[in-house]
């Protein structure tokens, strides 16, 4: 169930790497390479590249990830929310430029902002639906009264991702764990889809509750750590450290479906 998060920050790179942004490729490098048995799934964050101009070594890596670790789906963190012409062409950055499997999307432009990546049938998105930051109760809980039911907007999501949206089952949500509560409630909304949760470690989301409130047989969970992972160590053998952090939140997580 383990999803390892890629968010390099030169400033928490061990000291050999410290503040050099050309050094990006080889730390996440290493990352994958340590943790790539141990995971399910690989989520570069985009912005952590594009802010260092280092797109080039974001492509570098998906290369590298394709070619040393095949098994392993890559979901590119990029939560685009645009329509038309221009989601046409942040699919195709998503899926061409840089091969990702699945890309993280805002859908609340509605369904036209999801429809260009669904024509790419082999890949997959997963769209917001119950953030793991505080501030997502500005939106995601808002009541809609004029919908049958008056559901809460992040159950609305959940609804039209399961259904008609879903036109090739490509589908999945993005649910934090620091509301398991809220992801027991998309789960009963969406018994199938599977459900992208970050928030698990450094933002103190809780593995075993996550897991109790998502995890189904018939019904996947991806949770996602980045910086408890990535920094777990801040010498040169940081590498280590983070493979002995992926294994010992794959183990509690693998634990909590007992």
């Amino acid at each position: 169930m383990l999803c390892v998060g890629l968010d390099p920050e030169p400033s928490r790179f061990p000291a050999s790497y410290k503040n050099d942004t050309s050094r990006i490729y080889d730390f996440c490098a290493r990352i994958v390479d340590a943790t790539a048995d141990v995971c399910m799934a690989f989520k570069p964050q985009i912005a952590y590249f594009a802010a260092h101009r280092a797109e080039d070594q974001l492509e570098k890596l998906m290369q590298h990830m394709r070619k040393t670790a095949p098994q392993v789906p890559v979901i590119l963190d990029a939560k685009r929310g645009d329509i038309g012409s221009t989601a046409a062409q942040y699919a195709i950055e998503a899926f061409e430029r840089y091969g990702a499997d699945a890309v993280t999307l805002s859908p609340f432009m509605g369904f036209d902002s999801i429809e260009p990546y669904l024509k790419y049938h082999n890949k997959g998105a997963f769209l917001l639906c119950r953030t793991s930051n505080p501030g997502g109760d500005d939106l995601q809980t808002q009541r809609l009264s004029s919908v049958d039911g008056s559901p809460l907007l992040y159950e609305h999501v959940a609804k039209l991702a399961q259904g008609p949206w879903n036109l090739n089952g490509q589908l999945g949500l993005v649910v934090g764990a620091t509301y398991p509560a809220e992801i027991e409630r998309v789960r009963q909304i969406a018994p199938t889809l599977p459900l992208l949760i970050p928030g698990v470690g450094a933002q103190g989301g809780d593995a075993v509750a996550t897991v109790r409130s998502g995890w189904r047989p018939n019904a996947p969970i991806i949770v996602n750590s980045s910086r408890a992972i990535l920094y777990a160590s801040s010498d040169e053998l940081f590498a280590n450290a983070a493979r002995l952090a992926a294994i010992q939140t794959r183990d509690s997580l693998n634990a909590a479906k007992q």
